[in-house]
């Protein structure tokens, strides 16, 4: 049995009628039902407990690996070789209080953009918390709101709710009073009441979460290659580690301490145990740094996904234009009464309890109301493109009138459309006032059938300020945008060419049905009017099946659906509930512009972490290279964990830290672990046979002179000339602050060979000249060697 179908079966059980009161609950019954627990507490998507994130953060396997080598540390070794272990608190703790603090950034701007239904209490309709609802509570819902409990219909006026999210089913569902509404919906047209019969847990938006049946995340293509590299690595890591164990505490013949230390040594290093913490990290500033710009990021990894999108597709309304407009003209035809027709245009505008921009707009312009009796509404759709009502105007039969678009409600050789165009062309809003057939009532299906054109309503559009830098951020950056609106489409084309997105302006309704003709057609197109909300949600799946990445803007009902199957939602705060709810990217000042600093944040974080997964994947290879060759060759690990301690914090640590959170514009490139691994087999690989080889030339050069720190020595010097080049390489394109961050470490390296005290601390001690040049030599070699390798994969691999 399916999760909707045990909803169904849940919901007959529930009364087909009820009749609360129509003031709603008084403040004692809510109370009691506060104490019952019959209250919607349904836990918040964006934010996770400090308990959740210290557990994340600690109670990981490489940190479980390293604590118990710690402990051993600790107990048979001196403290240089425990300094690993202090490191990883360090590194955890940095990692715990960053997400802290993206936490409370998610959290602030969570409850600037909650969703606040409308609530009738005590006779008075009053906006509360979502997780203030309470059973049985008498909820207000209209155009663009979310259906946030499981409920009853109790009053509706022309309701029509979406399910779509949730059933599948395409076409909106009319409400009477009686009928069932479940959680996760939203209201497309009309209005009314719904008293809550399920909240909290038991309601179905709530269950289907949990079980994450229909909510998907956002795929994060960095989280998931560091989780296929780690799981690779803990592959290599298992039978290298036990081998080298095995080499170093049984067949060669050491005092234990050492043994121990040097296996202890030879594993640490094998475990890339920053870069899930620098990943993490990255993400969370990218989070504060967006929030101080009243971006909420309700996804993490959506900071990276928009980086990646190759197509935007915008809605006019609220994206390019804001949300209000203004009436510039009245065109009456015929001998049509001015006085009359701004009378019914008044009253049109009065009989909607929740009018839309452009109702507003024209309810500001005309507000005579007359005394007219109001028998019949029908509130805006876009799915049909008018509104109306039915008026006893005290002379006769009742009239209906039809307020919509003029190319929707009229023939198509009506000389009305050729003065619509003209306008249109100007990039003028243009509604059309009929009159219905005498007798036809408002909610008639075929009202809209042998209009008489009364007169045309001109709207100005307002653009946004910030929309034509915008788009053309976008172009510079190879981001093609497609307006996508339920508008006439020359309307639409010239307000896109207003604000320099030119491009050919096509109406939806000649969009060919098949997906491949349809992708076609949207490659050639820029502007698309008279568009469908089903329609914008095929044309993402058409643009995504041709193997784009898309992003969809918007804030109305309209846009609800194409946000959802969009691989990145954009939504404004001052869109409808539902936009919000569905989008991973809510943009809480309505600003455009803000989209460009959400590309730069998720392109900082992509670019940065393939740098620095490139520095802690050579590590772990030549690690495990390393711990291969001496478990062949039966010798000594050549390093004690101080060292290795020494060179990770000097070349991948303390740099991979600045590098990860640097500003970095690079495109965003796909196949993440294909890129990281091309240049971190050959780097790592180099690196250990270098270093083995001038550990071996040590060994053979100081025989006979028990100088098992002078050969350590010489190893260590080869293998951090090379780690320093490494960082060298992964640092370009320079900067003066770059250059400075490779001279600081190689400085420290030096100072640690230069002062005695810190040549003791950390078991450095190069003996003679001939050696220390040897070991020179050798990295120098090897750097030469890589470099040649590295720009070679750079031409075979072209970005």
């Amino acid at each position: 049995m399916t999760h909707l179908d045990a909803g169904a079966r849940a919901d007959a059980a529930l009364p087909t009628t009820v009749t609360p009161p129509a003031t709603g609950l008084t403040s004692a019954e809510v109370a009691q039902r506060v104490a019952r627990g019959q209250v919607n507490d349904v836990p918040v998507r964006s934010s996770r407990s400090l308990t959740g994130i210290v557990r994340a953060n600690v109670f990981t396997r490489f940190n479980a690996i390293i604590g118990v080598l710690w402990v051993i540390m600790l107990i048979v070794a001196p403290v240089q070789d425990s300094l690993f272990g202090f490191v990883i608190l360090a590194n955890t703790g940095i990692g715990i209080v960053q997400e802290w603090r993206a936490k409370k950034t998610l959290d602030s701007l969570a409850l600037i953009g909650e969703v606040r239904p409308t609530v009738r209490r005590d006779g008075t309709a009053a906006e509360v918390g979502t997780s203030e609802i309470v059973l049985d509570d008498l909820i207000e819902i209209g155009p663009g709101d979310k259906v946030v409990v499981d409920g009853v219909c109790v009053e509706t006026d022309g309701l029509e709710i979406d399910e779509s999210l949730l059933t599948g089913e395409a076409d909106p569902v009319v409400k009477r009073p009686g009928d069932r509404v479940m959680s996760g919906s939203f209201v497309v047209a009309g209005g009314g009441a719904f008293q809550a019969t399920r909240v909290g847990r038991e309601a179905y938006a709530a269950q289907l979460a949990e079980e994450a049946s229909r909510f998907t995340l956002v795929h994060s293509e960095l989280r998931s290659g560091i989780s296929t590299i780690l799981k690779y690595v803990t592959w290599m890591m298992v039978p290298t580690a036990i081998g080298l164990i095995i080499s170093q505490l049984v067949v060669k013949d050491n005092e234990l301490g050492n043994s121990v230390a040097r296996t202890v040594g030879g594993i640490v290093p094998m475990v890339p145990e920053g870069l899930v913490l620098l990943t993490s990290v990255a993400f969370a500033i990218g989070v504060i740094r967006l929030g101080r710009k009243q971006c909420l990021v309700q996804e993490l990894p959506a900071i990276e996904g928009l980086a990646r999108v190759d197509t935007v597709c915008l809605d006019k309304t609220g994206t390019l234009t804001e949300g209000g407009m203004d009436v510039t003209g009245l065109r009456v035809f015929g001998d049509g009464d001015g006085t009359y027709i701004r009378k019914v245009l008044g009253e049109l505008g009065s009989a909607d309890p929740r009018p839309n921009a452009s109702l507003r707009a024209i309810v500001d312009a005309y507000p005579d109301t007359t005394d007219w009796r109001l028998t019949d509404t029908l509130p805006f759709s876009s799915a049909r493109k008018y509104s109306g009502a039915t008026f006893d105007e005290g002379s006769g039969d009742p009239v209906t009138w039809l307020l919509g678009a003029p190319d929707v409600l009229l023939d198509p050789g009506d000389p009305a459309l050729a003065e619509t165009e003209r306008m249109n062309e100007q990039g003028m809003r243009v509604l059309l006032l009929a009159r219905a057939r005498p007798g036809v009532d408002v909610d008639d299906p075929g009202a809209a059938e042998g209009v008489r054109a009364t007169a045309l309503v001109v709207l100005e559009q307002r653009l946004r300020p910030d929309a034509a830098d915008t788009l053309r951020y976008f172009a510079e950056q190879d981001v093609r945008a497609k307006v996508i609106s339920g508008d006439n489409a020359v309307s639409v084309g010239a307000v896109a060419a207003k604000l320099g997105l030119s491009g050919t302006a096509v109406d939806a309704r000649r969009l060919p049905a098949d997906p491949d003709a349809m992708a076609e057609a949207l490659d050639e197109g820029t502007v698309f009017g008279r568009v469908t909300p089903q329609q914008k949600r095929t044309m993402v799946g058409a643009l995504q099946s041709g193997g784009h990445t898309v992003a969809m803007t918007g804030d109305g009902v309209n846009d609800v659906l194409a946000l959802k199957d969009a691989d990145i939602g954009v939504a404004m705060g001052s869109g409808s509930e539902a936009t919000r709810a569905v989008a991973q990217i809510v943009l809480l000042n309505n600003s455009f512009a803000t989209l460009p600093s959400v590309v730069a944040e998720g392109r900082r974080v992509i670019g940065n972490i393939t740098r620095v997964a490139t520095l802690f994947l050579v590590k772990t290879v030549y690690s495990v290279l390393l711990a291969v060759l001496v478990v062949v060759s039966q010798v000594e690990y050549p390093f004690l964990p101080r060292h290795l301690t020494l060179l990770s914090t000097l070349t991948i640590g303390v740099p991979a830290f600045f590098l990860a959170l640097a500003p970095n514009r690079e495109r965003a490139r796909p196949h993440f672990v294909r890129r990281v691994m091309r240049y971190a087999l050959p780097g790592g690989a180099l690196a250990a046979l270098a270093t083995f080889a001038t550990y071996l030339i040590a060994r053979e050069y100081y025989t006979g002179a028990g100088e098992l720190d002078a050969e350590t020595s010489a190893a260590t010097l080869t293998l951090f000339l090379i780690s320093i080049w490494v960082l060298a390489i992964v640092a370009r394109p320079y900067t003066w602050w770059r250059i400075g961050l490779v001279a600081a470490m190689a400085g420290a390296f030096l100072l640690v060979l230069a002062v005695p005290w810190l040549q003791e601390f950390f078991a450095l001690r190069l003996v003679g000249m001939t050696m220390p040049w040897v070991a020179v030599g050798v990295a120098v070699v090897a750097a030469a060697t890589l470099e040649l390798l590295w720009r070679g994969v750079d031409r075979r691999f072209p970005a």
